[in-house]
């Protein structure tokens, strides 16, 4: 089903990180800027994942040996940089996810450079490294987007959805690694409901939540492909919902031929698989249209 598979790392089967969004608060205040500091409720469930999900969430890590990466918008890492040293100190990637949780389409090109920047100098004066990785706020993916990150030397994006495994996205300017998702591995859909944040759905329970990222999970294995889960440390690192994640990645783990690493340690491996000449990639080139799309 996967036409040009990549070869992972050791024979490895598939290649796996888990993604963890850790927006925390930043989201009230970006969907209410004049009184989202009232809705104590809002905040407080969204102050959960840095408070109470991460430390769990980097304990099961730990006791499973395994590095993953965490996208965080520079504001939360203001608010929270106790949890982004324990995150650091446990040896995981810390990648750019916007200022606020700003959408970059709303802004100028200027505005956009604007806030990657303050975003850099954030990441890099906490952790004491640039970072290498990107995911826009809620995907929203700009048609400056690629060209900007392009300029700050990033290695790779994780915003787009083209395809099943790896690929390049390129521009005048240059090219990134592409490491796709999907809303199919997104936990709002099976776990997020917030009225403050107009986001209405049913909540799953947790066997049926994680079924759907199980069955992505057991397709990429069988061909060959690329698992990457975007979760929010409010909502998946919930006790029930994380006692259900760690059983999971015991077993994934225990098959002894998944490489579940870093996005960064990802993207390196597939630019040396390209620059050696084991993987040509699928190409797209970006933006896919100059300008609005008109018919008569």
């Amino acid at each position: 089903m996967i036409k040009n598979p990549i070869p992972w790392p050791n024979g490895a089967r598939c290649a796996a990180c888990i993604t963890f969004d850790m927006d925390a608060d930043s989201l009230i205040h970006l969907e209410h800027p004049k009184d989202g500091h009232r809705r104590v409720s809002a905040i407080s469930m969204l102050r959960y994942g840095p408070e109470i999900g991460v430390p769990r969430i980097l304990d099961t890590y730990r006791k499973l040996g395994i590095h993953q990466t965490f996208f965080i918008p520079a504001w939360c890492i203001e608010q929270y940089p106790q949890v982004v040293e324990a995150i650091v100190a446990g040896g995981h990637e810390v990648a750019h996810h916007g200022y606020l949780h700003e959408n970059p389409q709303a802004g100028s090109r200027e505005e956009q450079r604007h806030w990657l920047q303050r975003g850099i100098e954030v990441i890099e004066r906490h952790t004491g490294r640039r970072p290498r990785g990107w995911r826009a706020p809620l995907y929203n993916f700009s048609d400056d987007s690629a060209d900007l990150l392009i300029e700050e030397g990033f290695l790779y994006d994780a915003s787009l959805m083209g395809d099943d495994i790896p690929y390049l996205i390129s521009t005048a300017q240059g090219e990134l690694v592409e490491l796709p998702s999907h809303w199919g591995l997104d936990d709002w859909p099976q776990f997020v409901h917030s009225m403050d944040l107009g986001y209405m759905m049913p909540v799953r329970d947790t066997a049926s939540g994680l079924a759907a990222f199980r069955q992505e999970f057991e397709a990429a294995y069988a061909y060959g492909g690329l698992w990457i889960p975007v979760w929010h440390p409010f909502a998946t690192g919930r006790l029930g919902r994380w006692h259900g994640v760690e059983a999971m990645l015991e077993e994934m783990l225990g098959r002894g031929d998944v490489w579940f690493a870093t996005l960064e340690e990802i993207a390196a491996h597939v630019r040396q698989c390209i620059d050696r000449g084991d993987y040509r990639p699928r190409v797209e080139s970006l933006p896919q249209y100059p300008g609005p799309v008109s018919v008569s």
